[in-house]
């Protein structure tokens, strides 16, 4: 459905207009969403900014309102703008939620073919970084969540998959505790990639001593000893990437083995 056309003047007036020479639509539409992505790295535009109708832009730009259209199409589908339909209708851009492109990161990591050994080295680094940052940033409110998920997880030790969901639940919490957005969008990411829905190797002996590293991990950020929490995180993730590889490779070998 076209957008309404409107008379307000576009604060995005700001973004230059090209005279574009005759080609594929589809190679002109491209040209606009790059000069409003460059506007909006270089700071000329910013969240909530109008940036306007299908008729704005193809008048801006000399374009056909096909074009326009598509290229607000795949500016939306590209999280950078909102567009709105009817009467004080058109694009403005958007507020921005990192989070709603998390899984879209993951689903491409999968797809590129990412090993296990990958993922997890990305993710000790991530986590490490969180865990440090938690120990310096984390809010009352933060520690409460953390503490929660220690007291769910001792309650969910005869449920293994409610137990390993409480598992990454706690590790985004830390990575949360941060208030670094970006080690959070990059975690969710890796967490879809890398954690298991079950984890079979568990045992009432192992989900104990997990609990009991979240356990003291949660003590070292309420005393806001960040190497402390770094160095137990670190060693905590390498035992984690040490399971998770073997696993991945005891995978391959069955698949390889059944075909």
């Amino acid at each position: 459905m076209p957008l309404m056309t409107t008379h307000r003047s576009p604060i995005a007036s700001q973004v230059p207009g090209r005279i574009f020479f005759p080609g594929r639509s589809g190679s002109l539409s491209s040209q606009i969403v790059t000069d409003v992505r460059d506007a909006l790295f270089a700071k000329k535009l910013k969240p909530g900014d109008f940036l306007g109708t299908e008729n704005d832009l193809g008048t801006r730009y000399g374009v056909s309102r096909i074009v326009a259209r598509d290229a607000l199409r795949t500016l939306e589908a590209l999280g950078i703008v909102e567009i709105r339909m009817g009467k004080g209708g058109g694009a403005r851009i958007a507020r921005g939620n990192p989070r709603l492109f998390a899984e879209a990161l993951a689903v491409q990591l999968d797809l590129t073919g990412v090993s296990a050994a990958e993922i997890m080295d990305a993710q000790r680094a991530i986590e490490c970084l969180a865990a440090e940052l938690a120990a310096e940033n984390a809010t009352d409110e933060d520690v409460a969540r953390l503490r929660q998920l220690i007291v769910d997880a001792d309650h969910a030790m005869d449920d293994g998959a409610r137990f390993t969901e409480l598992g990454a639940e706690f590790h985004l919490a830390v990575a949360e505790a941060s208030h670094n957005r970006v080690l959070v969008v990059q975690l969710i990411s890796l967490q879809h990639v890398s954690w298991p829905r079950r984890n079979p190797a568990l045992t009432p002996q192992v989900m104990r001593r997990v609990n009991d590293v979240h356990r003291e991990l949660l003590a070292l950020i309420e005393i806001r000893d960040a190497a402390g929490a770094r160095k137990l995180m670190d060693d905590h993730v390498k035992m984690i990437r040490a399971r998770r590889v073997t696993e991945h490779a005891k995978k391959r070998k069955l698949d390889a083995s059944c075909c």
